[in-house]
């Protein structure tokens, strides 16, 4: 049987990243966490323009084929699982021949659609992950002194990067309400709700900075990065641990990522946002007075 050792390899390497994330938050040095996780995306992403869609959606389905399947015998269905033609909609060769039904339409719909869908969803994962990654580049690098001007264009390329790339995940989810794998209209709506917590944290970032108010634009912009987290790695996370769970529901794994993943990222990044500040504001209050003054 078929070994998809590069979906071995993603395992990996998502493994390295807990390890990350477990370090960075005992030594309270997230960056690290943060760069491996951009390296990953960026990995998953990439493949679309070097294979195409259905080879890469392919390989995205392989990654949940295992855990989609674990305790079932090969030939073991469940409500949520479906098979596709010819098992082309995954990396396994014939280990395994059912698939999450979401993924089995998702693979469909870019092996028989139209030129316009694909060009959609290319624009769309272009332009979010260029402003995924500029976002990243603007909070850990803040404006100052000579760097505010470059700070400044890199942020409004950032936002035109999230305007585009939003469009199109508009337009693509516009379809979504025929396609019952998905939820039929509650994904549709849902994808909506994911486009406009990630447009509108970016464009209330942009509204405080052209007010003037750097603690505002600070907090929208990591309210924004949630958003861009949570619709990306939180939507996928979710479906590793709600798909084998819930796979005698057809369509309650794939619409709990879609309606729970922007706004849980957005929550987990104000989480962190205010424990930051509380801990800065904890230790400005330890220092002695003359000290105090001037960090303030």
């Amino acid at each position: 049987m078929t070994i998809a050792w590069d979906v071995i390899a993603v395992y990996a390497a998502l493994a390295v990243w807990t390890a990350l994330l477990v370090w960075g938050l005992r030594r309270q040095r997230i960056t690290p966490f943060l760069l491996w996780g951009i390296g990953i995306l960026l990995f998953l992403n990439v493949r679309y323009f070097i294979e195409g869609p259905p080879a890469a959606i392919a390989f995205f389905i392989g990654i949940y084929d295992v855990f989609d399947n674990l305790g079932l015998g090969r030939d073991e269905g469940a409500p949520a699982l479906a098979e596709c033609v010819n098992n082309a909609c995954t990396v396994w060769g014939d280990r395994y021949v059912n698939h999450p039904s979401w993924g089995v339409a998702f693979h469909e719909r870019f092996v028989t659609g139209t030129a316009l869908r694909t060009n959609l969803l290319y624009v769309h994962i272009f332009f979010n992950s260029v402003a995924f990654v500029l976002l990243h580049h603007q909070l850990l690098r803040p404006a100052t002194g000579s760097g505010r001007n470059r700070h400044r264009w890199i942020g409004r390329t950032a936002f035109g990067a999230v305007t585009l790339g939003t469009i199109c995940a508009v337009a693509l989810a516009s379809e979504h309400g025929s396609v019952s794998e998905y939820g039929g209209q509650a994904a549709k709506y849902g994808f909506y709700s994911m486009a406009a917590f990630v447009y509108v944290t970016a464009v209330m970032g942009v509204v405080s900075i052209r007010r003037g108010d750097h603690s505002a634009h600070r907090t929208w912009m990591i309210r924004w990065a949630g958003s861009m987290w949570g619709s990306f790695w939180l939507f996928r996370v979710l479906l590793v641990f709600t798909g084998p769970l819930l796979r005698e529901y057809e369509t309650a794994s794939l619409l709990i990522s879609i309606w729970a993943s922007a706004p849980l990222g957005i929550v987990i990044a104000e989480f962190f946002r205010r424990r930051s500040a509380a801990r800065a504001h904890s230790k400005v209050n330890t220092l002695p007075l003359p000290e105090r003054a001037l960090s303030i």
